[in-house]
C-alpha cells in the first residue's frame, strides 16, 4: 500500500521536473545553441596570408587597424577552400597573436600616421562598425560587428556551401571616410570555438519559471489572494526588494557614469539634455527662466519659432540655440513639469552641496529610475485592490499576469529604455496616477462605519474615508507638474464615486438633510482643498512666466516645426490613430527579427519610428474585446468595476486624440492612455480567470455526476443478478471513477490563452528593445550589449 503524503508526492515531483528542465537547457547550451563548433570541427584553418589584400580605399595604419578613405572601395578579400560557411574578423590584438608586428608595418605609435583623415574624426578606432560580404555571386546585408565580443566576430555566409570549393571573398567596411576601425584581417576556413553564454542560459532558466508559475496545474491557481496573509505580503515586499535592488543599481551606474549632456556642433543645434538640472538650479536661485546664454540674433529675429530663420541663424554662425527648449521674450525656460525638478533634482543638489560646492546636478536617468519603481510599487498595489474587488476568491497566478500585463501594456519598457529627461514627466505621472487611483478605489472600498471619525457616511453608499480622498487628490492634480493631460485621469471619480454621487441627490427627509450636506461639504473639502494646494502654486508659476496660468509653454519650444501655429492635419487622424493601435509588426531575417514599420501619412507630422501599435507591442490587451460579450459584463458589474473600466476606455482614446493633434506619432506619446486601456484589459482577464481553483473537479461536462451514475448503475445491477465477480468489479469500478478528478478542459484552455498571450507580449517587448533604427537605438548606443544578445540567437 503507498503511503507517502500528498506533499511528498508534489516535492518528488518538483525535484523531477527541475533534473529534467536542467537537463533540457544543458542539452540546448551545449548542442543546439553551439551547432557552430560541431559544424565546423573539420574545418581547415587554412588561409591565404596571414594579412589581407586591400581595396584602394583602404589604408593600414602602424598598430594594424584600417582607416576608410573612400567608401567605394573599401574592402578586404580572402579565399575560402569550402570546409567552414565562416569568416572571422580579428582586431589588431588577435593579428598579433598570429604574425609579428613587423609584419603589420611596424607596431609603434599611431598618432603621427593619420595621413589621408579628415579634420574633425576621432582618432580612436571604432571596435563597432558595420560590414557587407560578397562572396559566391552574393551580397549579404549589412551587419554590424563589435570585435570586443568574440562571436560578434564570426560570420556565417549559407551561400558558400553552393559555391566551388574556391571562392573569393570580399569584406566591405561600410563606415564614411575618415573612420578607423579596429580590423587587421579577415580569415576564412575557421573553426568556430565552444561559446557558453550564462546570460543566454539565466535566460532559459527565467522562460522555465514563468511556465512553471502559469502553467494551467501551478500551485500559484490554486493560492487564492489574501491581502491580509502575512506570507503573501512578505512575498510582495520580496518582489520589491528585487526591484529595488535594481534600481539602486542603476541608480549608482547612471550617476557614476554620468558625463556632459551637453553636445555643440559648429552650424547645428545645440543639445543639452539636462533641463531637469537647469530647472532646478533656477528655483534654488529664485529664478522662472533657465540660466542659459541667448544670443542676440536670436532675441532680435522675427519669428524666432519658425525653423526656416534658424536655420538661417545657425549658417551665420549665431550660437547656441537649445533644442527643445522652450524660447519666450528673450529667455529660455522648459515646457516639462516642474514637480519631479522640485522633488527629486533639487533636494539632490542640496545634498551634494554637503561634499562639492554648488552640488551636484543629479543624471535624468536616476530620476526615472526612482519614479519607475515607485509606479511598479503603486501599480502593484492597484492591480491588487482592482482584482480584489473583481473577485475575492482570485488566484495567485492571476496577480502575478495582471501585474506583468500592467507593466508591458503602460509601456514602462520605454521608459526604462530611453532614461532621458523625455522620460521623467510620463514616469512620474504615471507614478503620481496609480497611487491616486489607489487611493480613491481604497476610500470607496470601505463598508459603513459611522463611528469612525475618517469616514464620511453618504446616506445608504458605502461610506468614504476622507484622508484616502484628500490623498488621491493631491496625487492626481500633482499631474499638473509633470504630465498635465494626466489630470484628466481625475475624470475617473465619477464612475468611482457614481453610488455616493448618486446617494446626494436622492431624496431625503427632512432630518436626513443636515447630515447629508455636512457629509457633501466634508467629500467636497477633501477633495478639492489637496487639488488647490498643488494646482495653484503651479498656475502661479505658469504666471510668472508666460503670463497665463494654463500655459506651460509647449508652444515656444524649438523643435521641427513652429508650434505656435502648429495642428497636425485632420486628413491624418484615423491614420495616426490607426498606427498607435494596431501598426501590424514588420519581420526581418536577422536578430532581433523586428524591424521599424513605416507611418506614412497624407501631410507632414511628427513621426517617432515604431515598431508596432500598442494592441500589437501587448497583444494580451486584446482581452478588452471581450467586453462586447454580456456574460463578461455581467460577471464585471458584479464587482462594481464595470462604471470604471467602461469610462476609462472613452478616456484613453480622448487622451490619444489629444496626443494626435498635438504631438503627432510619438512611442512615449502611448504611455498617455496605454496605462488605462491595460486597467480595462487586467479586470477582464480578473473576470475570465475565476476562482482560485484546480482545473480538476469531479464534474463530468455532461453535467451528470460520478453518484448519479453509480446509483443508476446499482439499480441496472439488482435488477440483473450476476455473479459475485461482476460485483466484485462493478464496486471498484464506481468507487474508482468517484473519486477520480475530470479535467475541465475550459479552464484549461482559458489559462493556456492568457499563458500564450503573456509569453508573446513579452517575446515582443524584449526584441523590441534592440530594433535598429528606433530612437537610441542599441547599435548605437550599446553596441556591445546588442552583439551579446544577438550572440544568443545564433547557431
Amino acid at each position: 500500500m503507498n503511503t507517502s503524503s500528498p506533499s511528498s508526492n508534489r516535492h518528488h515531483k518538483t525535484v523531477i521536473f527541475a533534473l529534467l528542465t536542467a537537463m533540457i537547457i544543458l542539452l540546448l547550451e551545449c548542442f543546439a545553441f553551439n551547432l557552430q563548433f560541431w559544424s565546423t570541427l573539420g574545418a581547415s584553418r587554412d588561409s591565404v596570408s596571414a594579412l589581407n589584400s586591400l581595396g584602394p580605399g583602404l589604408s593600414r595604419q602602424k598598430d594594424g587597424t584600417l582607416l576608410v578613405t573612400d567608401p567605394t572601395s573599401a574592402f578586404l578579400t580572402t579565399q575560402s577552400d569550402g570546409s567552414s560557411p565562416y569568416i572571422r574578423i580579428d582586431p589588431a590584438e588577435s593579428t598579433f597573436r598570429f604574425t609579428s608586428p613587423s609584419q603589420v608595418l611596424g607596431f609603434a605609435d599611431t598618432s603621427q600616421n593619420m595621413e589621408g583623415a579628415p579634420k574633425g574624426k576621432s582618432k580612436s578606432p571604432l571596435t563597432s562598425f558595420h560590414i557587407r560580404v560578397d562572396a559566391a555571386g552574393h551580397a549579404s546585408p549589412v551587419r554590424s560587428v563589435s570585435t570586443g565580443i568574440s562571436n560578434s566576430r564570426y560570420l556565417r555566409l549559407p551561400y558558400l556551401n553552393s559555391a566551388p570549393r574556391t571562392t573569393d571573398i570580399k569584406v566591405w567596411v561600410d563606415e564614411p571616410a575618415g573612420t578607423r576601425v579596429d580590423i587587421t584581417a579577415v580569415h576564412a576556413n575557421v573553426r568556430v570555438p565552444f561559446h557558453a553564454s550564462w546570460g543566454r542560459v539565466a535566460a532559459m532558466v527565467a522562460f522555465v519559471a514563468l511556465l512553471a508559475l502559469w502553467m494551467p496545474s501551478s500551485a500559484l491557481w490554486r493560492i487564492r489572494l489574501d491581502t491580509s496573509s502575512i506570507r503573501q505580503r512578505l512575498a510582495f515586499v520580496g518582489f520589491m526588494l528585487v526591484i529595488s535592488a535594481f534600481a539602486v543599481l542603476l541608480i549608482a551606474q547612471s550617476i557614476w557614469t554620468a558625463g556632459s549632456s551637453a553636445f555643440r556642433k559648429p552650424g547645428n543645434y545645440t543639445y543639452d539634455f539636462n533641463q531637469y538640472g537647469h530647472m532646478a538650479d533656477s528655483l534654488l536661485h529664485g529664478r522662472a527662466s533657465i540660466d542659459l546664454p541667448v544670443p542676440n540674433a536670436l532675441k532680435s529675429a522675427s519669428n524666432p519659432y519658425d525653423p526656416q530663420t534658424r536655420e538661417m541663424l545657425l549658417a551665420q554662425g549665431v550660437t547656441p540655440i537649445y533644442w527643445d527648449y522652450s524660447f519666450y521674450r528673450g529667455h529660455w525656460y522648459s515646457y516639462f513639469g516642474v514637480l519631479p525638478a522640485l522633488l527629486i533634482f533639487v533636494p539632490y543638489r542640496l545634498v551634494t552641496s554637503l561634499f562639492v560646492p554648488g552640488g551636484l546636478m543629479l543624471p535624468s536617468g536616476a530620476a526615472v529610475v526612482v519614479l519607475l519603481s515607485a509606479f511598479v510599487l503603486f501599480g502593484s498595489l492597484l492591480v491588487i485592490r482592482l482584482l480584489k474587488l473583481m473577485n475575492p476568491k482570485t488566484s495567485l497566478a492571476t496577480v502575478s499576469m495582471a501585474i506583468t500585463m500592467l507593466l508591458l501594456g503602460s509601456q514602462a519598457g520605454y521608459l526604462a529604455f530611453r532614461m532621458n529627461f523625455y522620460s521623467v514627466p510620463f514616469a512620474a505621472s504615471l507614478f503620481l496616477s496609480a497611487m491616486g487611483l489607489w487611493f480613491w478605489i481604497g476610500s470607496a472600498g470601505y463598508q459603513d462605519a459611522p463611528s469612525r471619525r475618517h469616514m464620511i457616511a453618504m446616506g445608504t453608499a458605502p461610506s468614504l474615508s476622507w484622508p484616502h480622498l484628500a490623498a488621491g487628490s493631491l496625487c492626481l492634480a500633482a499631474n499638473l507638474g509633470c504630465r498635465p493631460t494626466f489630470v484628466l485621469v481625475a475624470l475617473l471619480a465619477f464612475p468611482i464615486f457614481w453610488p455616493q454621487i448618486r446617494a446626494i441627490f436622492a431624496k431625503s427627509s427632512s432630518k436626513e438633510k443636515p447630515g447629508k450636506r455636512k457629509a457633501v461639504i466634508g467629500a467636497l473639502t477633501a477633495v478639492l482643498l489637496p487639488a488647490l494646494a498643488v494646482a495653484l502654486p503651479l498656475c502661479i508659476y505658469n504666471a510668472v512666466r508666460f503670463g497665463s496660468p494654463i500655459d506651460f509653454g509647449e508652444r515656444y519650444q524649438i523643435t521641427v516645426a513652429d508650434m505656435t501655429h502648429y495642428r497636425n492635419s485632420l486628413t491624418n487622424l484615423l491614420p495616426t490613430l490607426g498606427y498607435y493601435l494596431f501598426l501590424p509588426l514588420r519581420f526581418s531575417h536577422e536578430f532581433p527579427f523586428l524591424a521599424i514599420n513605416p507611418t506614412p501619412l497624407a501631410s507632414w507630422s511628427y513621426a517617432e519610428p515604431l515598431v508596432g501599435g500598442l494592441f500589437v507591442l501587448c497583444p494580451a490587451l486584446l482581452l478588452v474585446a471581450l467586453l462586447l460579450m454580456p456574460s463578461i459584463r455581467r460577471r464585471i458589474r458584479r464587482s462594481g468595476l464595470l462604471r470604471i473600466v467602461l469610462a476609462a476606455l472613452p478616456l484613453a482614446l480622448l487622451l490619444l486624440l489629444i496626443d494626435i493633434v498635438k504631438g503627432g506619432i510619438g512611442w512615449r506619446y502611448m504611455i498617455d492612455f496605454g496605462w488605462l486601456v491595460t486597467l480595462a484589459a487586467l479586470v477582464v482577464a480578473g473576470a475570465i480567470l475565476g476562482d482560485a481553483r484546480s482545473c480538476r473537479n469531479t464534474t463530468p461536462l455532461d453535467g451528470s455526476s460520478p453518484l448519479s451514475d453509480c446509483q443508476e448503475s446499482a439499480s441496472l445491477l439488482q435488477r440483473n443478478p450476476c455473479n459475485q465477480f461482476e460485483k466484485l468489479r462493478f464496486h471498484h469500478r464506481s468507487a474508482s471513477r468517484a473519486l477520480q478528478p475530470r479535467l475541465d478542459w475550459r479552464c484549461v484552455a482559458v489559462r493556456l490563452f492568457m499563458l500564450l498571450l503573456l509569453l508573446l507580449s513579452i517575446a515582443v517587448a524584449f526584441l523590441n528593445i534592440f530594433v535598429p533604427g528606433r530612437e537610441d537605438a542599441l547599435t548605437r548606443t550599446n553596441p556591445a550589449l546588442f552583439q551579446i544578445i544577438a550572440a544568443w540567437f545564433v547557431v
